[in-house]
């Protein structure tokens, strides 16, 4: 098929309104952390809308799995600026979090306030289902795209039971993969060939939208990125300080939650045992019990998993609240965390966007990805593992829980066979789940 051809079928550049609709959508229903995340994005963009093709959207995935921070909201706001630019950017990454922190907010409110709402955690019991099924089926989508030959099926398998079975960093996964898919290249280029660049001009694969060149990164442009992020990540901080005290809460979590954007490799599970340990026992905001209740809510709730830390600051802030009211010490410690966790991503984005499409379109850089994105399938799988075992086995007496069995199969065969909207099968499936919790409650 000709450039042309592609072109002639493929769907028109969506408008920013229509993106935004997307990206506010998206972080609505984005449960079940970065594997669910990343499996939504790719059904809605690469299968459904075809806005972006399933080459660039593993270049973007790769890109992003090597930064410090949320991988999927860092997915988001990279498709999201090549797009429609930065404006795409600072839209799909901020409305991919903004309806996770206004209901975690509510949430832990209602927790520290002794709320309870059964409803809601039957809602909420009734997605896990949905969120295997979406996984199951994203897993088996992208790696059968991905891996092309034999030697990176070893690898993607080499990622997962190196991350699963010996819980080995997950830099340095990546970094192994790298190597493996650079030297393979050398060796054997059949088995680890290097990717093709999506940037180029009549790139598109048949039926994806052709995206127009990424624009050029130049010192000028990252200075200038490096320049406003840092006023925007710092001054809010600073106010809190001046506002509430130096030694406040709310300015030490700032703080703290900036240092530990700068090293949270690996996702939201390689970096909460650093938070715990810290947040816990070093500075005493909250409980291990909390934590874990923390987590639990994070897990129930779309966006990103590390929004648990959102909760983190909820909690300390109530507890210790310096001069001000428990809500108010609570809301300057949620916002003040929120946004020391976020904001750093944009600029790790923001100034590697440029040259993705660039690097990749080097051999050796882009047998380096061919690598790396064998590897990520093998961490997804991971991700989807240790969800699952969790949904099926959630409490320690062994007992497999039939409803999210039986949920999951039905979910999965909506999705996989039946081709039914995602949309139907998490409302359909969060029904069920209250359906489910209320029977059982009344004895059935």
């Amino acid at each position: 098929m000709t450039c042309e051809e592609k072109a002639a079928v493929a769907p028109e550049h969506p408008r920013f309104p229509e993106a935004v609709r997307y990206w506010l959508r998206l972080g609505c229903i984005s449960f079940g952390g970065p594997a669910g995340q990343i499996a939504i994005m790719h059904r809605e963009l690469v299968e459904r809308r075809r806005w972006i093709s399933e080459g660039h959207f593993l270049q973007a995935l790769n890109f992003c799995m090597m930064l410090p921070g949320p991988e999927a909201q860092q997915l988001a706001t990279y498709l999201g600026w090549r797009l429609h630019g930065w404006r795409g950017g600072v839209a799909a990454g901020g409305l991919f979090v903004l309806p996770s922190a206004v209901l975690l907010f509510l949430l832990s409110w209602l927790y520290m306030a002794g709320g309870d709402l059964p409803w809601l955690e039957g809602l909420f019991y009734g997605l896990v289902p949905a969120v295997m099924a979406v996984v199951a089926e994203a897993v088996l989508r992208i790696g059968k795209r991905a891996l092309r030959s034999w030697a990176l099926w070893l690898v993607a398998a080499g990622a997962f039971g190196a991350i699963f079975f010996l819980e080995v960093s997950f830099v340095w996964i990546i970094v192994a993969a790298a190597v493996c898919g650079w030297l393979g290249n050398r060796v054997a280029p059949g088995l680890f060939p290097a990717g093709k660049g999506h940037g180029a001009p009549g790139g598109g694969e048949a039926g994806c939208l052709v995206l127009p060149p990424a624009p050029e990164g130049t010192w000028k442009r990252a200075a200038g990125v490096t320049a406003l992020c840092l006023v925007l990540w710092w001054v809010p901080i600073l106010l809190a300080g001046l506002w509430a005290g130096w030694g406040s809460t709310g300015f030490r979590q700032g703080v703290f939650f900036s240092q530990a954007a700068l090293v949270t490799f690996g996702g939201a599970y390689a970096v909460l045992p650093y938070v715990a340990q810290q947040a816990v026992e070093k500075f005493g905001w909250l409980s291990q019990g909390q934590m874990m209740r923390g987590l639990a809510l994070a897990e129930t709730t779309p966006g990103p998993l590390i929004m648990v830390l959102q909760f983190v600051g909820f909690v300390g802030g109530w507890q210790h609240p310096g001069g001000l009211s428990p809500l108010a010490g609570a809301a300057l410690g949620a916002a003040v965390t929120t946004w020391a966790t976020f904001v750093p991503s944009f600029l790790f984005v923001f100034l590697g966007a440029p040259h993705v499409e660039r690097l990749q379109a080097r051999p050796a850089v882009g047998a380096a990805l061919t690598g790396i994105t064998a590897a990520v399938v093998g961490v997804i799988l991971n991700l989807a593992v240790t969800f699952g075992l969790h949904a099926l086995w959630p409490d320690e007496t062994g007992r497999v829980d039939w409803f999210v069995v039986v949920a999951a199969v039905a979910a999965f065969v909506a999705l996989h066979r039946v081709k039914l909207s995602l949309g139907w099968v998490i409302a359909g499936c969060a029904v069920a789940g209250l359906a489910w919790r209320m029977w059982v409650a009344r004895g059935g």
